[in-house]
C-alpha cells in the first residue's frame, strides 16, 4: 500500500496529469460538436435523402483521444522517472522492482478505467440526445443492446495507459513509445487498409480498434478492420497488448543497470 500511494503521489503531482486528463475528457466536447454538426448537415439535406444517411458510431471515434492521452500518461509514469533520474531514488527505496512497476500500473490503469467509460458514455449519452432519431434512428436503439460495445471500447483506454507504461519501461524513451502509441492509432491501420487481402482483413482483425466489436460478436463492417477472430481470442488479443509488453519489462527491469 506505501508503494501504491507514492504512486499515486507521483502522478497527481505531476502538472501534466492534469492537462492529459483534461485532454482526454474533451472527447466528450469534441462527440458533442460532431454531433451537432451531423444534426446540422441532417436537417439541412433534401428529404428524399435523408433515409440515405449514415452516421458511425461517434463513442468509437473520439475515443482515439482518450486512447493515446491515456498512453502518453502511462508512458511518462515511466520514462519521467529515467529522464530525472528520480529511478535511482525509488529503486533505492523499493529494491524490488516488480512491485515498483505492478504499482504504476496499478495507478495508471485504475485511471484508465476511470476515464474510459466517462469519455464514452459521455459521448453516447450527449450524441443521442443530440441526434435522437436522425440516421435512420443509429442513435435510438435501446442502450442496453448498445451497453456492451460500449463497455468493450471503454476497456481499450486503460489497455492503451498500460501499453504506455510497460513500452514506456522496455524503450526508456518518451518519443520513442509514444511514436509506437501512435502508430497503433494512426499509421498501421492506414498501411494494413491498403495491404492485398487476405492479408489485410487478417492483419486488422489483430488492431485494437476491431477488438471490441469481436468480442461483443457484432463484427467490423463497413470499416478498414477485419472481423476474424472469434469473441474469446479477440478479448485474448486485447489483454495481450497490456499485458506483453508489462511481463517483458518487470523481465529486463530484473536484468540491466538502471
Amino acid at each position: 500500500m506505501s508503494v501504491l500511494t507514492s504512486e499515486w503521489l507521483k502522478i497527481r503531482s505531476i502538472r501534466s496529469t492534469s492537462l492529459i486528463i483534461g485532454l482526454s475528457l474533451s472527447a466528450v466536447l469534441l462527440g458533442f460538436g460532431l454531433a451537432v454538426m451531423a444534426a446540422g448537415m441532417y436537417d439541412s439535406a433534401p428529404v428524399d435523402r435523408r433515409p440515405s444517411a449514415r452516421i458511425s458510431d461517434l463513442e468509437e471515434v473520439v475515443v482515439i483521444v482518450p486512447q493515446l492521452c491515456m498512453g502518453i500518461l502511462g508512458t511518462l509514469a515511466m520514462t519521467s522517472e529515467y529522464v530525472t533520474g528520480l529511478i535511482r531514488t525509488s529503486l533505492t527505496i523499493v529494491p524490488r522492482r516488480w512491485p515498483l512497476l505492478g504499482a504504476k500500473a496499478a495507478v495508471v490503469g485504475a485511471a484508465g478505467f476511470v476515464i474510459g467509460p466517462t469519455a464514452v458514455f459521455g459521448t453516447y449519452f450527449l450524441s443521442r440526445w443530440v441526434l435522437g432519431d436522425r440516421f435512420s434512428g443509429a442513435y435510438a436503439v435501446a442502450f442496453l443492446d448498445r451497453l456492451p460495445v460500449l463497455a468493450t471500447v471503454s476497456l481499450t483506454v486503460p489497455v492503451f495507459a498500460l501499453l504506455g507504461l510497460g513500452l514506456g519501461a522496455l524503450l526508456r524513451s518518451t518519443p520513442a513509445a509514444i511514436s509506437i502509441a501512435v502508430g497503433l492509432v494512426y499509421v498501421i491501420p492506414i498501411i494494413i487498409g491498403n495491404i492485398p487481402e487476405p492479408w489485410s482483413e487478417r492483419l486488422g482483425s489483430l488492431m485494437i480498434a476491431a477488438l471490441p466489436r469481436q468480442i461483443t460478436g457484432d463484427g467490423n463492417a463497413n470499416s478498414v478492420y477485419g472481423s476474424l477472430l472469434p469473441p474469446v481470442a479477440a478479448a485474448a488479443v486485447l489483454v495481450a497488448y497490456a499485458a506483453l509488453p508489462l511481463l517483458v519489462a518487470a523481465w529486463l527491469l530484473r536484468r540491466r543497470d538502471v
